[in-house]
């Protein structure tokens, strides 16, 4: 994989959110759940390796980083909750639609707010090594990310102590599901 930005590669990460969010909401009913799959396991996989390797760098590099990934976090945090949620209730729930609505307006806000603020100030912050060796290390995150998302460990400590073993849950879980030919 070529060399990149960390922030062209999460911004590049956004898109890909809002693009699984259309494909949720324009999927024919047989096909929401497995789109609604791959939406929750993208924004799982992204938030950790956020919380495990951007937001700590930016709190370290960045004059008064902390109110601004403190802001993040809180985002990141709710956006959890209502992504178990929805998760937990399953596509087929009565208000399956208006809270994913409801999600995608807090998921994206949150987007919003990590490329004006965090995002333009680490680039201004930042060299370019320094930005294709967090991309490397977002990459390493992501690959070692638990699949759903798990409310409450947003900090770096929390997912780097707790994170390998939800994601080896997780994908426990999906290939016994898988196994018994569930979803």
């Amino acid at each position: 994989m070529a060399e990149q930005d960390v922030i062209e590669l999460l911004m590049a990460q956004h898109g890909q959110i809002r693009d699984l969010f259309d494909e949720v909401e324009q999927a024919p009913p047989d096909k929401v759940e497995a789109a609604f799959g791959r939406l929750t396991r993208m924004l799982s996989v992204h938030e950790t390796a956020e919380e495990e390797i951007v937001h700590p760098y930016a709190r370290r590099k960045l004059d008064n980083g902390q109110g601004v990934v403190a802001d993040r976090l809180h985002e990141e945090n709710r956006a959890k909750r209502l992504l178990l949620g929805l998760h937990n209730d399953g596509v087929d729930h009565p208000k399956f639609w208006e809270r994913l609505a409801e999600l995608r307006t807090a998921v994206m806000a949150h987007a919003r707010g990590e490329e004006r603020y965090e995002f333009a100030r680490l680039r201004a912050h930042t060299s370019t090594a320094e930005r294709r060796a967090m991309a490397a290390a977002v990459r390493a995150a992501e690959s070692l990310a638990p699949v759903r998302p798990h409310p409450g460990t947003e900090s770096a400590t929390k997912n780097l102590l707790l994170g390998t073993p939800l994601a080896v849950m997780d994908r426990a879980r999906e290939l016994i599901r898988r196994g018994l030919g569930k979803a």
